[in-house]
């Protein structure tokens, strides 16, 4: 009597297919999903109260209750030049909050889940978002620009530099939104996810030069101020706006944009990989 052995069947490889994905079926996989979410927000207009609302207020606010103090009452229409390209960096980042609170909302969802077992790449998901979120980003800034030009702001170069600074904001937002999505991967609520952004925000809008000149603060927080990526992309689009010297303050912007991206990214989709 021979015995006979039964061979086991073979381990399934885990179906990674991200390596197998070409250029191609990524950005079909980025287009798909961004109209998702874009249908989402078509679903839920409430979604946009925030990029809509928030221009109108910030200008308005600041506006009358800073602008008579630096440039004297009756006067606040020359601080609408100086305030409107700061409030283009300013807008950048609290939209960028919203993403990082978005994908824990999903994981909470376990809409996540269920994108983790498709064939495509894990960095597609998370590039959908930071796409629709550039979406919202421009609506904002336009509607700042047009406040801003009902105000009294005034282009003293060319529409070309002004779509050169609109375009260096969505860029440094678009880095931005690589720190809040890690955030809305590691913390454990949206909750959580908002206070700790607000930590983040509050000194890098205020200790910057987006409301006032550096060189009315004392002298620790002007060398703050300085280094502040948010001051380089105020300065920026405060001079493509109103003109002077731009070379350094945008080679510093992408130069921050770059390294955020660079830094972020990585680990962002590292742990979008991982989380449970």
């Amino acid at each position: 009597m021979s015995a006979t052995t039964t061979a086991a069947p073979p381990k399934a490889r885990p179906r990674t297919g991200e390596g197998r994905i070409g250029l191609r079926a990524n950005l079909r996989h980025i287009g798909a999903l961004a109209r998702r979410n874009a249908l989402q927000i078509k679903a839920d207009p409430e979604s946009m109260y925030d990029a809509v609302l928030m221009p109108v207020i910030f200008i308005l606010l600041f506006t009358y209750v800073f602008g008579g103090s630096i440039v004297g009452k009756g006067q606040e229409e020359q601080y609408v030049n100086y305030l409107v390209p700061g409030l283009m960096a300013m807008m950048g980042l609290n939209i960028s909050m919203a993403v990082g609170q978005g994908i824990n909302d999903d994981f909470k969802k376990g809409v996540m889940d269920r994108f983790r077992t498709m064939p495509i790449a894990r960095s597609s998901v998370l590039i959908a978002k930071i796409v629709v979120e550039i979406g919202r980003m421009l609506v904002a800034t336009t509607i700042l620009l047009v406040m801003g030009l009902c105000m009294g702001l005034h282009i003293s170069t060319s529409v070309f530099h002004l779509l050169g600074a609109v375009a260096l904001s969505m860029a440094f937002g678009a880095s931005l939104m690589w720190i809040f999505i890690l955030l809305g991967l590691t913390l454990k609520n949206a909750q959580a996810v908002q206070g700790m952004a607000m930590i983040v925000l509050m000194p890098l809008q205020f200790g910057s030069s987006i409301f006032s000149s550096p060189s009315n603060m004392p002298g620790w927080l002007e060398t703050f101020t300085k280094y502040n990526p948010l001051s380089n992309l105020a300065d920026a689009a405060r001079n493509l706006i109103n003109g002077g010297p731009v070379a350094h303050a945008v080679w510093m912007t992408l130069g921050w944009s770059v390294a955020i991206t660079v830094v972020t990214a990585p680990l962002a989709i590292a742990k979008f990989r991982k989380k449970t």
